[in-house]
């Protein structure tokens, strides 16, 4: 079932239940979707709904810091509880294993042999880890893996 599908049915699911605040992170998602597809001018695919989802979820992560240094245990329980929801719609991540060896396979693939050329890494991984893995890990490890060469 397409992702946009499947958030649709679960609003409904998740209105029909009660569910106050699935119902707001799906409604906030929903909306975030639409946002984006009206930038595009056109409908977005199953990978750009989650890159969309992935930045909600990296707002969620970065308000917990934040209410975590503020002392604010309240807001930090709620935003983990959107988080949760939210992270149900992303792929499984990668183990550190199937990381290395999509790294290895783009420098392969790209030819790069030095860090200049991480661009190149990148561009063939960023589509395959989206949503499965932290951008600032997988270019760390672009980067330490072509320095070596």
């Amino acid at each position: 079932m397409e992702l946009k599908a499947q958030l649709t049915e679960d609003l409904k699911s998740a209105m029909r239940s009660g569910d106050k605040l699935r119902t707001s992170v799906i409604r906030l998602l929903t909306a975030i979707i639409k946002n984006r597809e009206v930038e595009k001018r056109g409908s977005l695919t199953d990978a750009e709904v989650i890159q969309a989802i992935s930045y909600s979820c990296k707002q969620r992560q970065e308000a917990i810091v934040q209410y975590r240094q503020g002392g604010r245990q309240d807001l930090v329980d709620k935003e983990a509880a959107e988080l949760a929801i939210l992270q149900s719609y992303l792929p499984a991540a990668l183990s550190s294993d199937e990381l290395y060896s999509l790294v290895q396979e783009a420098i392969r693939e790209s030819q790069a042999t030095s860090p200049r050329e991480m661009g190149k890494v990148m561009a063939l991984l960023i589509p395959k880890v989206t949503g499965r893995a932290d951008g600032k890990v997988v270019s760390t490890l672009v980067r330490e893996m072509l320095s070596k060469n």
